[in-house]
């Protein structure tokens, strides 16, 4: 019996022994692709001259770096109707500037940037969007009929097709909350939209009085509202059962290679900006 003891207890050391040895898994490395962040935001109240374009460069999953700029590109945008070329200057930091910007809503736009030695190319037109009426709170209408809610109203055109982002972000948030919506059965009615913050049934992170949330009312084109709308169902997805996230094509286009597209999106926006204090 103690032999046979002993055989198992040296079987044991060598099969836990056998279970160290380092075993090297060949992760491929995707090459680089530009990262196009050209988010052309007009905010109600101002002339929408200054305006920013972010281009980096994507990363392996296992990269130290957590970004890396794009330098040296050539970045304009062209009015089409008008044939006026805004040129971005290169901060080197991976941001493009101007300060001689020109928004004209309703019209087309197209985008060029030529980095290391290819052309990216998009087209699009920039949006307009209703003034927030009307913001107010309550504990009725939502998810939690315990938790404070605040809800903004907006009127929607009569005679256009719209589709909206909405951005809620309290101040101590490191992230926002986005909601895409369209008004398929609600042309020419008053839309309300509510905020909500609910942490897994716990009151923890729920908005209180004196918290402070910005908004945003962001008029979008139906391809933009397409592309926002698989990004948030990938990034909110949960669960064993949630789908596996992919990338997500946006409109920027490679013409010198079509196969090495380019990841983000070229939108023109009117944008309607408010503050409100949790009473």
């Amino acid at each position: 019996m103690k032999s046979y003891f002993s055989i198992l207890v040296i079987l044991g050391i060598i099969c836990f022994c056998s279970c160290e040895e380092v075993i090297d898994v060949d992760v491929p490395n995707q090459t680089a692709k530009l990262v196009v962040d050209a988010s052309i935001n007009w905010v109600k109240g101002t002339d929408g001259s200054e305006q920013i374009i972010k281009l980096l460069l994507s990363t392996d999953y296992f990269s130290s770096e957590t970004y890396i700029p794009a330098l040296g590109a050539d970045v304009r945008i062209t009015n089409l109707i008008t044939d006026e070329v805004v040129q971005f200057l290169d901060n080197n930091d991976g941001d493009y500037i101007t300060s001689g910007f020109v928004p004209v809503l309703n019209t087309d736009y197209k985008l060029d940037i030529i980095y290391d030695g290819e052309t990216y190319t998009s087209l699009e037109k920039f949006k307009s969007v209703s003034s927030i009426s009307n913001i107010t709170q309550t504990t009725s209408g939502g998810f939690n009929d315990s938790l404070i809610e605040v809800n903004i109203f907006f009127n929607d055109p009569v005679l256009d097709e719209n589709y909206y982002l909405v951005k809620f972000q309290e101040n101590i948030d490191l992230l926002p909350t986005f909601i895409v919506l369209k008004d398929e059965f609600t042309n020419g009615n008053e839309m309300t939209i509510f905020f909500e913050k609910d942490d897994d049934d716990s009151d923890s992170d729920a908005l209180n009085t004196g918290d402070v949330v910005n908004i945003e009312l962001v008029g979008i084109s139906k391809q933009y509202y397409n592309y926002m709308s698989l990004l948030l169902d990938q990034t909110e997805g949960q669960g064993p059962f949630a789908t596996t996230p992919a990338p997500v094509n946006g409109n920027c286009i490679n013409v010198s290679n079509p196969d090495k597209f380019a990841y983000g999106y070229f939108r023109l926006t009117e944008v309607d900006q408010e503050t409100y204090i949790v009473e």
